[in-house]
């Protein structure tokens, strides 16, 4: 098996447990506290090398929450300004693939940096959406009612960035490791 073939699947079944646990999260009431930044960007940076699966895991996952949601919860998991969300999610991926070598220090700058550009995206969705109205005093309320939102985003996308990306690194050393034991 190649290395390429192994990162995806590390990198699929990662993002996909992250997506299960955004339904498990939801259930417990943690509002926004969902690395979804940190899973675009995670999967842009990881599968870079096919970059149509790398859009499509993260997209796949939230498509799946929001329709588990929809279908089986109180909370709506589809409403207008909802596309703002997949513009949001896909424009983190591609912060991932414009990643040149994660490392520690730049990793955790490019998820402040996504988790930012979700809360900034999202909210204009929900600005969009009509429910404070379309003026100026709207988007204000829109931005400053989700202020005490932004600092869940912000402690969910950092501790998931962690999780996922050393959880990559780690087991992408156990996994090659076995597979130069087992060549050799």
């Amino acid at each position: 098996m190649k290395r390429t073939d192994i990162n995806s699947i590390i990198a699929i079944t990662l993002v996909v447990t992250a997506t299960i646990l955004r339904i498990v999260n939801a259930n417990m009431h943690f509002y926004n506290f969902v690395p979804m930044a940190a899973l675009g960007l995670f999967s842009g940076a990881v599968i870079k090398d096919r970059r149509v699966l790398a859009f499509m895991v993260p997209l796949a996952g939230q498509f799946i929450a929001d329709t588990y949601f929809q279908l089986f919860t109180n909370t709506p998991g589809f409403y207008p300004g909802q596309f703002f969300n997949y513009a949001a999610l896909a424009g983190a991926t591609l912060l991932g693939v414009a990643m040149k070598q994660p490392k520690p220090a730049s990793i955790l700058a490019y998820v402040f940096g996504a988790s930012g550009m979700f809360f900034l995206v999202s909210n204009f969705g929900y600005f969009m959406s009509g429910y404070n109205g379309y003026s100026f005093a709207g988007l204000s309320k829109t931005y400053i009612d989700a202020i005490p939102f932004f600092r869940n985003t912000i402690a969910g996308d950092m501790i998931g960035g962690v999780l996922l990306f050393g959880g990559f690194f780690l087991a992408q050393r156990l996994f090659i490791n076995k597979l130069k034991k087992a060549e050799a």
